[in-house]
């Protein structure tokens, strides 16, 4: 009886030795300050400018690339055998998306627009101006997939088709309508709906000019967020707002959570529990990803409410960890260290800015923003 040789063990994850071998620019690190001028490279197989960021924090989960348009261009077609979000970075254009039975619909989008385009469809991108480039960034979760299904052909050139159409619920694509109740959100820091507001759809036209929010006081600053389920996927996101001159509690949780920034200038902290402090300064088009369960925390430095929005891994990793009523996942004010107030003002004082911050949140546990 003869025995195989034995598999040499994985040293690394299969997505990782896929991505190097197309032999574009890779950003890795805490941050990019600027998708939108971050440098490309030419991939031959999209026909395109690209860059692939994989950040800490993103190791093994999610995947996000920067993909550039020339004006009046037309990328060809391509099929992903996994959900797609699509964040406009710049520019205006359309999208034509179709499952492979004769079902196909075009819909078009602007800077700050975010869409999903489901799994198993093939889409095309084209860049509806003449004079203006566009950027996009695609997030998946392609490095988890390729953990299970190790053949990046499977996800990237597998013929299957949807068994049912992508227009069956009507306009696929139409703007993205309330949930009031809850009802099938999967998740809200770790349990279910519990009757909050969501937005339900596949496209989000303006993610600067959204104003449909709910009120998220528990994480301080008289925050409004909004929450996102994706239309016919687990895929999810959220978006939080927050005003001039304010910050953020300090809060943890799972991996693989892209941030990117539609509006205004500041600065987040981030640090494993412990350990030693990592800042990331933002403005519009910067991107970053706090580690799996460190700590981090968001200071808005503008004259605006600042705006953050965060892409969400399956929902495996959402949230199961986190719970913001908890000492051990979120800091309070009153329990911070006081360095974080003085740093706070002393990027403002550098600005000729003062703090808005109320006295009272810092002394009073139960403080209920006004």
């Amino acid at each position: 009886m003869s025995v195989e040789a034995a598999v040499e063990p994985r040293a690394r994850f299969v997505y990782d030795e896929w991505m190097e071998s197309l032999g574009v620019p890779i950003h890795t690190g805490y941050a990019v300050s600027d998708l939108r001028t971050v440098e490309l490279g030419w991939w031959e197989e999209r026909q395109c400018n690209t860059a692939f960021v994989q950040l800490m924090g993103q190791e093994g989960v999610s995947e996000a690339r920067v993909t550039e348009i020339p004006p009046g261009a037309t990328l060809p077609a391509y099929k992903v055998g996994i959900d797609e979000v699509v964040y406009v970075l710049m520019g205006n254009g359309s999208t034509h998306v179709s499952d492979g039975s004769g079902h196909s619909q075009s819909f078009e989008w602007s800077a700050r627009a975010m869409f999903l385009v489901p799994a198993n469809t093939t889409r095309q991108f084209r860049n509806l101006s003449g004079d203006t480039t566009v950027r996009l960034v695609h997030y998946t979760y392609l490095p988890l997939a390729l953990s299970v299904v190790t053949d990046p052909d499977y996800f990237l050139n597998n013929p299957y088709r949807l068994p049912a159409p992508i227009t069956a619920d009507g306009d696929a694509y139409s703007d993205a309508r309330t949930v009031p109740g809850g009802e099938g959100y999967r998740w809200i820091n770790g349990q279910r709906g519990k009757g909050v507001a969501y937005w339900y759809g596949r496209l989000f036209p303006d993610m600067l000019a959204w104003d449909r929010l709910d009120t998220n006081e528990e994480r301080g600053a008289g925050s409004r967020t909004v929450r996102i389920q994706f239309a016919g996927t687990d895929m999810s996101a959220h978006m939080s707002v927050f005003a001039s001159r304010t910050y953020k509690k300090g809060h943890r949780h799972g991996p693989g959570r892209a941030i990117l920034i539609p509006g205004g200038e500041g600065y987040s902290v981030m640090w494993p529990e412990g350990g030693e402090k990592v800042i990331v300064r933002w403005q519009e088009g910067s991107m970053f990803v706090p580690p799996n369960r460190w700590f981090h925390q968001h200071f808005n430095l503008g004259a605006n409410p600042a705006r953050y929005l965060a892409i969400h891994p399956p929902i495996q990793l959402n949230g199961y960890t986190e719970k913001v009523v908890n000492a051990n996942d979120q800091i309070e004010y009153v329990a911070e260290d006081p360095e974080v107030r003085a740093m706070f003002e002393c990027e403002l004082a550098e600005r000729g800015l003062t703090t808005l911050m109320p006295d009272e949140a810092y002394t009073n546990p139960d403080y209920v923003w006004k």
